[in-house]
């Protein structure tokens, strides 16, 4: 799937310099700032906000997939250095990167993933340098996608809620804040369906072909209009390590 991610994860053109706006004010990032992106896929956000950065250091791309990764290109843009492992492993230290402290990190819709959160969020949060920042960017506990029932129940029956995600971050000796961002998504509709049936939302994946193709047709009548218009919300957790920044 790492060669049609993009395009099929993709809502539109506006929608990856929006985030990673929002990520980068939200970090309050800095050209000299040591970043990762844990879970960056094929870096959508990290390419997008070392374009609007122009960083003094390389944005760390971890991600467990060598697949996803090789998308940044071969070889990959000097701003950008792929890490193949996993957040646990970053957490655990078993993967060595090339700055010893970090001064922000970012989880970008990848945290429901990490099986153990709060041990996880803690080996990352070591990481960081004094003045660190670490944001874990996720989707709240109730979403208004126009998916077919079954797939908007199971998504509340999978997904992290944000306010514990904070405590997990308080817990680990950080100053922590929970906000929300929202953003307007038009798209096809037609576009939307065939992103649903490719199982965009990892949550899909719990879904045989028959279910999708079930869920699908239920989309199409509830939903016969041509464009879709939805607002896509995140949740943006936000933990901060005493101290001045390295």
């Amino acid at each position: 799937m790492a060669a049609e991610y993009d395009e099929l994860w993709v809502y539109g053109p506006d929608y990856i310099p929006w985030m990673s706006g929002r990520i980068a004010e939200a970090l309050r990032l800095g050209p000299t700032d040591r970043i990762a992106d844990i879970g960056s896929g094929t870096g959508l956000f990290a390419r997008e906000v070392a374009k609007q950065l122009q960083p003094h250091r390389p944005v760390l791309c971890v991600d467990p997939s060598e697949a996803m990764l090789g998308q940044l290109g071969m070889p990959p843009p000097a701003d950008l250095t792929p890490i193949v492992a996993s957040a646990e492993d970053i957490a655990e230290g078993r993967t060595r990167l090339p700055y010893e402290q970090l001064d922000a990190v970012w989880l970008k819709e990848s945290v429901h993933h990490v099986a153990d959160p709060a041990h996880t969020l803690r080996g990352l949060a070591d990481r960081l340098a004094p003045g660190g920042r670490l944001l874990v960017v996720m989707l709240p506990a109730a979403i208004q996608y126009p998916l077919f029932e079954a797939a908007l129940a199971r998504f509340e029956e999978l997904q992290p809620d944000p306010a514990v995600i904070e405590g997990h971050l308080r817990a680990v000796g950080l100053s922590a804040g929970l906000s929300y961002v929202e953003h307007e998504l038009r798209i096809d509709r037609d576009k939307y369906l065939g992103m649903v049936r490719a199982r965009y939302m990892s949550l899909l994946s719990t879904f045989s072909d028959s279910e999708i193709e079930k869920g699908i047709e239920e989309m199409r009548v509830a939903h016969p209009e041509p464009v879709l218009v939805f607002p896509d919300r995140f949740a943006f957790v936000l933990g901060r390590r005493g101290g001045e920044s390295a």
